[in-house]
């Protein structure tokens, strides 16, 4: 599959296009890392998001995807990843290295379009609290539509993993720096 029928297949999943997923990243002045409060507003969407993700008692099967990491390893990765993702720091890459490979660190994890909805309930749920947002109608917006894209594309790609090109795992392993 080429990454443009990938990008297809995510859009038809999503409802939001490529292109549409990267206003978040390339349309906003000031861009999303000033409007949420510089990376302490992206470690409060992480936090806040992760409190919701492990709160989540009514749906044991999402929780279970989270269960080789603990709260405070899943904020500070997705804390290091939006940042860099939102032109700050390279703090995702001084951690995991040169790669962010996304699809291949949730390989190991069942994400089914279930899973990625439920994992936008949250995340829209964090924005939509998150106080440097609530007044940010079109940052939210942005903010959302990656989101959506970036989850579906997960979902999408995950198809077409290969074994020898999974990252993540299974397991607590008290070893492993991710």
């Amino acid at each position: 599959m080429s990454k443009y029928e990938l990008r297809d297949k995510t859009a038809s999943l999503s409802g939001v296009t490529y292109e549409q997923s990267l206003l978040a990243t390339t349309a906003l002045t000031p861009p999303l890392l000033t409007r949420i409060g510089g990376p302490d507003g992206f470690l409060t969407l992480a936090a806040s998001f992760y409190d919701k993700v492990f709160a989540d008692k009514e749906n044991p099967w999402f929780l279970g995807i989270f269960a080789s990491s603990t709260k405070s390893e899943a904020v500070d990765n997705q804390y290091r990843f939006l940042v860099q993702s939102f032109g700050g720091e390279e703090l995702y890459k001084e951690k995991k290295g040169k790669y962010t490979r996304l699809v291949g660190r949730h390989a190991n994890y069942q994400i089914t379009s279930d899973a990625a909805v439920r994992w936008l309930v949250h995340m829209n749920g964090a924005i939509d609290e998150h106080e440097e947002l609530k007044q940010d109608e079109e940052a939210k917006e942005y903010l959302k539509k990656y989101f959506r894209y970036t989850a579906f594309y997960i979902v999408a790609a995950s198809v077409y993993m290969k074994n020898d090109q999974l990252s993540g795992g299974v397991q607590i392993d008290s070893g492993r720096v991710w």
